[in-house]
């Protein structure tokens, strides 16, 4: 904050100590008189940054002529607390700390008593989570039983098969994808990353990272030119169980079009994440477990060790099990006009199965401007319905 300049010339063998005391005498007349002065000064090299020592001689420091040299005062050390400091801080965070149990239960010892159902309180906690995939299952029925009513159903299925191919090509998550290329990986590569690994922005973090030194990390992924076979398959069989006219005829359709939706699901596959597989398997669960324990918890390694440790609930066979149809939570959901406006759409259809498989996507097609409006009814009335 406050300093000088002077020159001060000296022979090569002159001691940084007694170059320090002559810059003290011009710095702070007096100032020798106290001994300390002299230790409780530095004198440092401007350019290099260097303290130098007080027993070496300028040569030994290899000070040169016109160098520049500052001399700083140390900074005293912080004084240690006083006792009496240290009880009286202690003593008001004690009085700071929260009550123990006993102390609470003293301050309300007089409050009226209230019986509260721990049961129902719990019940109606429970996760939507994990209610949702019930609902879309029972969903999933209803929206194949009104697309096959449909007089376009042909169309429809045609238009539904190409959807899927079209989603599962060009659809990203852009707050995935940003994610990632605020890590710094290039956004061609980050898309490609995240379509490989269900939009899970950690998988493909990781990806990333395994592929970096890679040749053909850039490479587009193969087309998925088989995926057209099913959907041409699917408009013949449509078309053929759209003929007939009779009973009989209409029921042989009803089949034709329960395959064409077990193709389109049978597209959307569980793909275990290899790596969770072998770490899984590495402790001595069986493959078949560890699959089925990274299919009931979204391929997420660390849930999927804890369901094989403990009960396994839910089951997997549980995963494909649908709400109670009788339900009032079902059926105040079938009798929302916008629920049953987005189940004659196709989409929606594609929406709930690819939630049912991937429940990673659940928010990009909460963001759809025709799916969206559909899952925020659903989820208003089952908090409603919870909160009652």
């Amino acid at each position: 904050m406050e300093g000088a300049e002077w020159l001060e010339e000296v022979p090569e063998d002159t001691t940084v100590e007694k170059l320090k005391e002559r810059c003290l005498k011009h710095c702070v007349p007096g100032s020798l008189e106290d001994p300390k002065t002299v230790t409780h000064h530095k004198l440092i090299h401007a350019t290099s940054e260097k303290v130098l020592t007080d027993t070496k001689t300028v040569l030994e420091e290899n000070i040169q002529d016109r160098d520049v040299l500052l001399l700083v005062k140390k900074r005293a050390p912080t004084l240690l607390p006083k006792m009496a400091d240290v009880v009286a801080e202690e003593k008001r965070k004690q009085e700071q700390k929260a009550p123990d149990k006993d102390a609470i239960l003293k301050a309300t010892a007089n409050l009226p008593a209230r019986s509260v159902d721990r049961t129902v309180t719990h019940h109606s906690m429970r996760d939507f989570q994990t209610e949702l995939r019930k609902i879309l299952v029972s969903l999933i029925e209803v929206a194949q039983k009104l697309l096959a009513l449909n007089p376009d159903a042909v169309e429809l299925f045609k238009k539904a098969n190409a959807m899927l191919d079209e989603d599962e090509e060009d659809r990203v998550d852009e707050i995935a994808l940003r994610q990632l290329t605020e890590m710094g990986f290039p956004e061609s590569r980050a898309v490609k990353a995240l379509r490989l690994n269900h939009m899970s922005v950690t998988q493909a973090m990781e990806w990333l990272i395994e592929h970096a030194d890679d040749p053909s990390v850039d490479a587009p992924l193969p087309g998925q030119a088989p995926a057209e076979a099913p959907a041409e398959g699917a408009a013949s069989s449509a078309e053929a169980a759209a003929g007939p006219s009779s009973e009989e005829g209409g029921e042989e359709a009803k089949d034709e079009l329960t395959e064409i939706f077990k193709k389109i699901r049978r597209k959307r596959e569980f793909r275990p994440d290899p790596r969770a597989v072998i770490a899984l398997m590495e402790m001595g669960f069986d493959e078949k477990e560890v699959v089925d324990a990274l299919r009931v918890n979204n391929n997420q390694q660390n849930a999927a060790c804890e369901w094989l440790l403990g009960d396994r609930k839910p089951s997997p066979e549980d995963l494909d099990k649908g709400i109670d149809t009788n339900s009032p939570l079902f059926q105040a959901i079938l009798e929302n006009p916008v629920v049953q406006l987005g189940l004659t759409n196709p989409k929606t259809l594609l929406a709930f199965e690819d939630m049912l498989e991937n429940p990673l996507n659940s928010t990009q097609w909460m963001n759809d401007p025709e799916t969206g409006p559909v899952m925020l009814q659903i989820s208003r009335i089952f908090q409603t319905l919870n909160r009652t």
